[in-house]
């Protein structure tokens, strides 16, 4: 996800010391696994499976868990949650869900209380072609009442307001030896918004993001996308993969269906977003 801010903005400087004192910072918060959320988020994905309590709960739902619940008050006029709290306060004006790495050990079970424990690992700055990069690194233990289930490593990448420098064409996607077409219209959107309680208003809200921030249609969610990928690697193999890794590289907007892409490698999957004939959106990995 990314946090937009007006494009008369300028990166300010940036002391990356105490920022760096964010270092070992932790979080902890609990939600029950309930087969309500089962539902709702089956029915987002089109997806079936078992809804009885301590029966194996879908893959990648425990991003839908535990997630903050922000008073309106404190939320920016994007939608977006203020700085500051547990994530150190970058003074850069956009903010995006740059990436991750999930080693799964077990399912979690519907009706479980299930914890995710977040500890703050790194804090790093450095030099982009925007400007200053600060990059965060934020460790998610998740387990349930019988043990560990899924450790997640999430990259947060803070920037500055692009300058408008000349950019090289990015190429178009290969097709994959395996590849599926799933509609990214505005229901989809809007439901997974709803699902991880995300109040961002370049998932939703189109006036505002083609308005205000200047996009050309509403932004796919980066969790959206990790999902679907993941939810694909499974369903090739027939079996959740142990890892998965993943990366964003540009943009999706509602404006086209994306196109889940795979082919098998010596380790497992490479996967990868697109719209039809534009650039990767994001990559990935699975092994088993």
């Amino acid at each position: 996800m990314t946090m937009n801010a007006p494009a008369t903005e300028t990166a300010p400087e940036i002391d990356i010391d105490p920022l760096r004192r964010w270092i070992g910072r932790t979080e902890t918060r609990s939600e029950h696994l309930t087969p309500a959320l089962v539902d709702r988020f089956n029915a987002t994905f089109a997806r079936g499976g078992p809804m009885d309590e301590g029966a194996e709960a879908p893959l990648m739902i425990h991003l839908c868990l535990t997630q903050p619940a922000v008073p309106a008050e404190e939320l920016g006029p994007d939608g977006h949650p203020a700085r500051g709290g547990f994530l150190p306060p970058v003074p850069l004006p956009r903010r995006m869900w740059a990436g991750g790495a999930l080693t799964f050990h077990r399912p979690l079970r519907i009706g479980s209380l299930v914890t995710r424990l977040s500890t703050i690992r790194d804090v790093v700055l450095k030099q982009g072609r925007t400007g200053p990069l600060c990059f965060v690194t934020v460790e998610h233990e998740i387990s349930d009442e019988g043990g560990p289930a899924v450790t997640e490593r999430q990259d947060i990448v803070y920037r500055g307001i692009d300058t408008g420098a000349p950019k090289t064409a990015p190429e178009t996607a290969a097709p994959g030896v395996h590849s599926k077409e799933i509609a990214t219209d505005p229901v989809l959107l809007f439901r997974y918004s709803a699902l991880t309680f995300n109040g961002h208003r370049i998932h939703y809200d189109q006036p505002y993001v083609t308005g205000k921030e200047g996009y050309p249609g509403l932004i796919v969610h980066g969790p959206l996308q990790a999902t679907l990928l993941a939810q694909y690697a499974a369903d090739l193999r027939g079996a959740a993969p142990t890892e998965f890794r993943f990366r964003s590289l540009s943009p999706l907007f509602d404006t086209a269906d994306v196109i889940l892409n795979a082919r098998d490698t010596p380790e497992g999957l490479a996967l990868w977003t697109a719209r039809p004939g534009g650039p990767v959106a994001m990559e990935a990995t699975a092994r088993w």
